[in-house]
């Protein structure tokens, strides 16, 4: 077993040459990656992020670090994605993240975008709006915009059902939520996506993940 401190040492070469070459480590070391240690009591764990909680205006997020295929995460994320990336590959399974991190003006504009296709659809102003808003999240209510969390999608030869299949059975084990569960959305305010996980956290995870609670729910339990 690799020493905690020779570990540390070879990630954070590894991570420094990945960003020098604007790449993750993912293309740099296949192999499976340590599980990283982070203290359940952080804060920004379990942020909650939706349109009664927005993301407050001097919320400073953490520093990026760029995945294969451009996306970028908050780097205190990045070592359980990677381990949990390479459990999936280690299952046969081939999966990228499709959306990281964004800005908050990346999210406008990917309201506006969806609220021209439904005006294009011939949808009136209004409901436009509304549908477009059952789709995306307003600018501000994205935990996208803290940069924990990542839409995860099959490439290759796995498909969507494969790849979301075994997410919903593993990610716990690395720290990720299913963010927006099918059942849950009178919750969320927001639709099934098994595409979107979120981090909180290997002890909450497991927690969540056992209990069969949404984000909202399990929150509300800790505070009773």
């Amino acid at each position: 077993m690799m020493s905690k401190m020779r570990f540390a040492v070879l990630l954070a070469l590894a991570l420094a040459l990945g960003t020098a070459l604007g790449v993750g480590l993912a293309e740099l070391a296949p192999e499976a990656t340590e599980l990283a240690p982070v203290e359940a009591s952080e804060e920004w764990l379990l942020m909650l992020v939706n349109r009664d909680h927005p993301i407050a205006e001097d919320y400073v997020v953490g520093e990026l670090v760029e995945l294969r295929g451009g996306q970028s995460v908050d780097r205190r994320i990045y070592p359980n994605l990677q381990a949990m990336f390479d459990a999936a590959r280690s299952d046969g399974l081939e999966l990228i993240v499709g959306s990281g991190f964004r800005t908050r003006e990346k999210q406008q504009s990917l309201m506006d975008q969806k609220i021209a296709d439904y005006c294009a659809e011939g949808y009136g102003d209004d409901e436009a709006v509304a549908l477009a808003e059952a789709w995306v999240a307003l600018p501000g209510t994205s935990e996208h915009e803290i940069g924990i969390c990542a839409d995860i999608n099959a490439e290759g030869s796995s498909t969507s059902e494969e790849v979301y299949a075994w997410l919903a059975e593993n990610a716990w084990q690395y720290g990720f939520i299913l963010r927006y569960p099918e059942d849950k959305t009178d919750i969320t305010g927001v639709i099934y996506e098994p595409w979107h996980y979120r981090y909180v956290g290997r002890d909450a995870a497991e927690e969540i993940w056992r209990s069969g609670l949404c984000l909202e729910e399990y929150l509300a339990d800790r505070t009773a």
